[in-house]
């Protein structure tokens, strides 16, 4: 673990498996961080689900067209602007939060991954700005459930439903 000021709010997402608790590195990439914490005050995750699941690789979620009566394909929606990438030193290991994006380095919005195993092929090209303090048993739950084949021939695809209830910003 890498010597960091100690993080004043952890994020609590609260899923249909059980809590996790993040702690934000805005050393690093504190856009990001920003992002992530007005997107959760104003409730936008509440409701979304973990879309895609690679066990060994990661679980990603954040996606506004996985709640009920959205449009659109899951893991394609944006909240209607990118943030601009700040890749850092920070490791993509397990139980690290990242921003996921399309092949533009610039694309992220809302769309967020935990690592589940180790994923450094992803250092320096994905916004790493948090990790797991908490609820590393949920992670292992939430990676474990079983997929099937979705868009792509990926099969990464929850068979069932993985809610997101709620994202909330608290005191560390």
């Amino acid at each position: 673990m890498s010597k960091s000021a100690p993080a004043t709010e952890h994020a609590v997402i609260k899923t249909s498996y059980g809590e996790l608790t993040l702690a934000f590195w805005p050393e690093v990439a504190p856009k990001t961080v920003e992002n992530f914490k007005k997107l959760a005050r104003e409730g936008f995750y509440d409701g979304t689900a973990f879309h895609r699941i690679i066990k060994g690789f990661m679980i990603q979620g954040g996606c506004p067209n996985t709640k009920a009566g959205a449009r659109g394909m899951p893991g394609t929606g944006d909240p209607g602007y990118k943030v601009k990438a700040e890749f850092n030193d920070k490791p993509h290991v397990k139980g690290v939060i990242s921003m996921a994006r399309s092949s533009h380095p610039d694309s992220a919005g809302c769309q967020f991954f935990i690592v589940h195993g180790d994923a450094r092929f992803l250092d320096k090209q994905y916004t790493a700005f948090g990790a797991l303090v908490k609820g590393e048993d949920v992670l292992e739950k939430l990676a474990n459930v079983p997929t099937k084949s979705g868009g792509g021939g990926e099969k990464s695809t929850p068979v069932e439903r993985v809610a997101v209830e709620s994202i909330t910003i608290v005191a560390a």
